[in-house]
């Protein structure tokens, strides 16, 4: 049994570590805001006859 208790702290230490470093990514990481262009194919777009 002792075995299966280091087994399951492991997996619960490594659990926290990718908790810890998912909250410290949405919370201190700032993305910086820039415009976005997609061009757009002209057989796309509806014809205006």
């Amino acid at each position: 049994m002792p075995t299966l208790f280091r087994f399951l702290l492991v997996i619960l230490v490594l659990a926290g570590l990718g908790y810890a470093a998912m909250f410290a990514l949405a919370y201190l990481v700032e993305p910086d805001p820039r415009e976005m262009t997609v061009p757009i194919p002209s057989t796309r777009l509806p014809s205006s006859s």
